[in-house]
């Protein structure tokens, strides 16, 4: 091998260029560029958003059926929350449809996370339900950068009259009339994301296997998500069973 002559050989680097590179990335110029890095991002993240609630719902389903027992009321809302974040994803795919890079990447992305999480929850669910609270303030910071940037008029594509929202999305959200702008849908998706802070970062304050999950929506006339939207950091477990009266 040591004979064989190099195809391509390296030209080698000057020091001063290899000591000054940083993180970086091309910087949109136009609203075509701002409008597709926001859809990559949303698209990847929800790829990956979509995995921690099925895997917590798939494995306590299982923990049920083992133990014979009732789960508390979890499993309906982890599966809720993954359902939900899949939805987000079919709504972005209406107005972007990734290439074969992208789609090898999320099937990457996915591989390594699924199986990461897989095995953690069962180690400590406490710890991947904090996870993911803190992923989905991630998020929500990202959609609210998204919101402002709309106000600031550098995503024109999404704020032209002309422009319209998926029907999936009008029918998934209910949206009503005269409030189905891009904005009102990064609103409802932002919202989505606060509600599934506040419930991983609760669940992630209770006793796995014994506590009742507080966001059951038979508990009260409203969502569960109306409620975990408004408590960034979760309820704490004294409140929980207070609730319950335990």
């Amino acid at each position: 091998m040591a004979s064989l002559p190099l195809t391509w050989p390296h030209k080698g680097w000057d020091e001063k260029v290899v000591l000054e590179v940083v993180p970086s990335h091309r910087k949109p110029r136009n609203m075509s560029d701002r409008v597709a890095l926001r859809l990559v991002r949303f698209i990847f993240l929800e790829t990956i958003a979509g995995i921690p609630g099925a895997i917590a719902g798939t494995l306590r389903h299982l923990a049920s059926i083992r133990r014979f027992q009732l789960d508390q009321g979890w499993i309906k809302t982890l599966l809720e929350e993954s359902y939900n974040e899949r939805m987000h994803l079919l709504t972005f795919l209406e107005l972007y449809r990734p290439g074969r890079v992208m789609r090898f990447m999320v099937w990457a992305a996915q591989g390594v996370f699924y199986n990461t999480m897989f095995v953690t929850y069962l180690v400590s669910p406490s710890f991947c339900h904090r996870f993911v609270g803190y992923l989905e303030d991630e998020a929500v910071g990202t959609y609210t950068k998204c919101l402002e940037e709309m106000d600031k008029g550098r995503l024109k594509g999404w704020t032209e009259e002309g422009f319209r929202i998926p029907e999936i999305a009008v029918r998934y959200w209910n949206m009503p009339e005269g409030k189905r702008t891009m904005r009102d849908l990064i609103l409802y998706i932002r919202a989505d994301e606060a509600s599934h802070r506040g419930v991983n970062h609760t669940l992630g304050n209770l006793d796995q296997t014994s506590d009742p999950n507080p966001f059951m929506d038979e508990m009260s006339n409203k969502s569960h998500m109306q409620l975990a939207a408004t408590k960034p950091a979760g309820l704490e477990r004294e409140e929980v069973l207070k609730k319950y009266a335990r």
